[in-house]
């Protein structure tokens, strides 16, 4: 699907028409923006694979139609790309206003993409009134999306980090590096399980382990090319060869997503699993998902964060409920809320430190669930690798071990 998205993107690379340009709205003149957005409906194209995510864009929804008078359509997406292309098809039929894409949960690949193609409004997130509160210092991947600045075009509105987690009562040292796993799996077969790229999750596992076995990993922060590419991933494959007969079902089939993971573990299918957000066990536990004997870690090399951003199409219908929408996820109620591992744990884009008192206290009143690593414990966080590698590994991954293709 990315690699077809990619090809039709580079088909129409046109410019943005001047006319939509002067049409499009300004988020530093905030009053003229939400008394705009009364009245508009927001099609947010947003994942929408599990219960918590989908959860909190309703409450999300709730609070701007109580506040802004805005009506927000939760689109629910298995793959990103299928927002993008829905953009693309309608730049390709001239359709430069209009559009049906009024916001995008995005990752790193497809704003690149979308972003070298002129299909995105903006630059607007810096100009949003809780830009202010943004930990551009401690939190820089706010800024840059897989290495892509983000020039204002995209806000972000949480943060990731790969954790691992186990159950405990079944296992009770997890192995802690890339071999370590490997190792592991060997000893004891089909008792760990990684989605099935494209699946963002499952991708993410492949860079990871490019980034622990790479021969020199500062070639991943530049744009993919044959001889930094095989040599990066000669040791990714060989230990994949290695790996894969010890999988879940023997690499035969991979679950779809993490949230199959989290019911795998439950089932008491695997005993070791990974998920892109630290309070995911939490959360599960919370929700009667997951045994309380389930703990998370990191691997001792450090794992892969990143920020995750909302961004606005060049043509989209209602870019001003857009703006309203992407300024309420920035707020420190949005952020606390979404914190909560009991509604969903995704880490916080804030500075804690420039909120008043009592947004402070939104944050300091949440109880980290019993899986949950401290931030400190977190560790040091890997940057993602240049997009252009996610497209590379997930094509000659599906050629190499796809199933159900």
């Amino acid at each position: 699907m990315i690699r077809h998205m990619l090809t039709s993107l580079a088909a129409v690379a046109i410019a943005v028409p001047l006319a939509a340009q002067e049409v499009m709205p300004d988020p530093k003149a905030w009053g003229d923006v939400t008394a705009a957005a009364e009245g508009q409906t927001v099609y947010w194209h947003a994942w929408g694979g599990s219960n918590s995510v989908n959860e909190f864009i309703a409450w999300a929804g709730d609070q701007v139609q109580e506040t802004y008078g805005i009506t927000v359509e939760h689109v629910k997406l298995k793959d990103t790309a299928d927002a993008v292309s829905r953009v693309i098809a309608e730049k390709s039929a001239g359709k430069d206003a209009g559009g049906a894409v009024d916001l995008i949960w995005i990752n790193g690949e497809n704003f690149a993409a979308m972003k070298d193609q002129g299909l995105l409004f903006g630059p607007w997130a810096e100009s949003l009134p809780n830009w202010e509160f943004i930990d551009v210092e401690g939190k820089p991947a706010v800024k840059s999306d897989f290495t892509v600045p983000t020039e204002g075009l995209e806000a972000p509105w949480g943060m990731a980090q790969i954790i691992f987690y186990h159950d405990s009562s079944r296992l009770d040292i997890p192995p802690r590096s890339i071999p370590a796993l490997r190792d592991w799996a060997q000893d004891n077969p089909g008792r760990f399980a990684y989605p099935q790229p494209p699946d963002f999750l499952g991708s993410t596992f492949l860079k990871q382990v490019v980034l622990e076995l790479a021969p020199d990993p500062s070639v991943l922060s530049e744009p993919v090319n044959e001889a930094n590419y095989v040599a990066a991933t000669t040791p990714l494959w060989e230990y994949l060869d290695d790996l894969t007969p010890n999988l879940w079902r023997g690499g035969a089939a991979y679950p779809q997503s993490g949230a199959r993971l989290v019911q795998l573990m439950n089932d008491g299918e695997i005993d070791l699993a990974l998920s892109f957000n630290p309070n995911e066990p939490s959360n599960a536990i919370a929700n009667f998902e997951l045994p309380d004997t389930v703990r998370t870690y990191v691997l001792e090399g450090g794992t892969i964060g990143n920020a995750s951003f909302v961004a606005i199409p060049y043509n989209a219908n209602a870019k001003e409920g857009a703006l309203v929408l992407a300024n309420f996820l920035m707020s420190a109620e949005a952020q606390a809320r979404k914190s909560d591992p009991a509604v969903w744990g995704d880490g916080t884009v804030l500075a804690l430190d420039k909120l008043n008192a009592e947004d402070r206290a939104k944050f300091d009143a949440i109880a980290l669930g019993v899986a949950t690593l401290a931030p400190e414990e977190l560790g040091q966080s890997l940057p993602e690798p240049h997009p252009s590698w996610m497209v590379r590994l997930e094509e000659d991954w599906t050629a190499r071990y796809g199933v159900g293709q």
